[in-house]
């Protein structure tokens, strides 16, 4: 924990209230951790933190009324120094990535909180990162990968609805062939055998979300 003995002031931001509650319950068997308090929803976690000032925020990326990302944000505008867990079901390095460059300084999955959650705190009260291993691994693994474009994105995302290219086309206002061109670079870019393979890859790795 930290070097001084003054316990370290955590916020907890989960919409999901047995999760919430869950988190509380593991941190409260750590003397040098002090929860401070809790919020449902992305926006309060953002007050909450303008009030209370916790050395580290625990933040669930999916929460109602704002985005995850925006939520990082929004802090680290209150307060450049910030110290953001950030706590997801997704192990994808493209999200991972964002959030990493949104600012905070670990990211976590869920399924890691009973045996990773204090060690994590830990590590960021004292300045250090923590990114939970198999997301590390993710993002060693695609460290040299080439990212998707905004407009290759949209394409997949109509890809993913199950929509032709000649559809997709008329919805975006694009000819047929200048689809077809985006898809073969899509599966360039993924490495994938198909369409759908291609939309398998996004939402693992988090460039698609649902």
């Amino acid at each position: 924990m930290k070097t001084s003995t003054k316990p370290v002031r955590v916020l907890i931001a989960d919409d999901h209230e047995i999760l919430r509650e869950g988190i509380v319950s593991v941190l409260s068997t750590v003397e040098a951790i002090d929860v401070v308090g809790e919020a449902n929803n992305a926006e309060m976690a953002v007050v909450l933190f303008e009030q209370l000032r916790p050395d580290v925020t625990v933040l669930d990326l999916k929460m109602p009324l704002m985005g995850g990302i925006e939520a990082i944000k929004a802090i680290r505008r209150i307060d450049s120094a910030a110290r953001i867990l950030a706590l997801t079901a997704y192990q994808g390095d493209v999200l991972a990535r964002e959030v990493l460059a949104a600012g905070a300084a670990g990211y976590m999955l869920k399924h890691g909180i009973r045996k990773e959650l204090v060690e994590a705190i830990s590590n960021i009260a004292n300045g250090f990162k923590h990114i939970s291993l198999d997301v590390a691994l993710e993002l060693g693994h695609y460290c040299d990968s080439e990212l998707l474009s905004q407009r290759e994105l949209e394409v997949l995302r109509y890809v993913a609805a199950g929509n032709t290219n000649r559809k997709i086309g008329e919805l975006m206002g694009l000819s047929e062939e200048t689809i077809k061109t985006h898809v073969k670079t899509i599966l360039a870019k993924t490495k994938a055998h198909d369409r759908t393979h291609a939309v398998t890859i996004a939402l693992q790795r988090g460039m698609l979300r649902v």
